[in-house]
């Protein structure tokens, strides 16, 4: 086999296995669309539900998957990305940073419900703050830490030394450098890793359904104290607990959520590319 025809046969198989990847989740995403779409109007996106979740529609839910999704955010970042910021600028090159690199890489592979029984022990029992959305926006901020942590180390250190070397020559300080400098070069990498990770805890159920999520709450939350719903345990319930749930308003919550979280994964592409026409290097 000549060379030529070896890398014909690498190509070949390539797009088969992606093939076999894509195709399945598009014809999921269209299947969903297809049986969801003729639930969506104005009426099922902005009203509560009503007859044990039977008629009317998801806003509680959708409020809550935002409100939850927005809590997460301020939970994570700022830890996250002052984390990455010492490990990739800081931090030597020891035994002790590495196995803490280690240990941020296999949080990231921990299954999400062992989060959502952590976050029932210490946020929910041992701090006494109940089932409540400030219990699970830090449960799922602490599940979303270790993907955060790792997309803003990698984007870091991927900002050529050239831009730090010319900055601390010039008389800046560290800190200023990272700041002025490092940070900017590194943002479209740390942006999308912050939205991929905010997309990943939008969809979660298990976190959730020990820290927050009620069963059936037709009304909005006063306060980071109460408790809310969010589509995906709305959808878990409505899909194994209500006897006689429409496949209609079943498909219709997937879509919706399916949306949110496709919706985010675009934000992160669209900002991604922008940023990176604006990179200098």
């Amino acid at each position: 086999m000549t060379r030529q025809q070896a890398h014909q046969l690498a190509v070949g198989l390539i797009s088969a296995v992606a093939a076999l990847v894509v195709i399945p989740i598009v014809l999921v995403i269209l299947f969903i669309i297809v049986r969801g779409i003729g639930t969506l109007d104005w009426e099922f996106i902005t009203t509560v539900p009503r007859s044990g979740m039977k008629e009317g529609g998801i806003m509680p839910a959708i409020l809550g998957t935002v409100i939850l999704t927005f809590g997460t955010a301020i939970a994570c970042i700022p830890l996250a990305i002052g984390a990455a910021i010492y490990l990739a600028e800081y931090a030597r090159d020891t035994r002790l940073t590495r196995w803490v690199r280690l240990a941020i890489v296999n949080l990231a592979g921990i299954p999400s419900i062992v989060y959502g029984l952590f976050g029932l022990g210490a946020f929910v029992l041992f701090l006494n703050l109940g089932t409540s959305i400030i219990a699970g926006s830090l449960t799922l901020g602490i599940m979303t830490l270790p993907v955060v942590i790792s997309t803003a180390e990698e984007a870091i250190l991927a900002v050529p030394q050239r831009f730090r070397m010319v900055s601390l020559s010039l008389g800046a300080t560290r800190w200023q450098t990272i700041r002025s400098q490092v940070l900017p070069q590194a943002m479209p990498g740390i942006i999308t890793g912050v939205i991929l990770g905010l997309s990943r805890a939008a969809g979660e159920t298990a976190p959730i359904l020990f820290t927050v999520s009620a069963f059936y709450l037709p009304r909005l939350p006063h306060s980071i104290f109460d408790q809310t719903m969010a589509l995906p345990y709305h959808l878990y319930v409505i899909s194994t607990q209500v006897p006689d749930m429409p496949l209609s308003i079943q498909y219709g919550t997937a879509l919706v959520l399916m949306l949110i979280v496709l919706s985010l994964t675009l934000i992160a592409s669209i900002v991604r590319t922008k940023m990176r026409r604006r990179r200098e290097w």
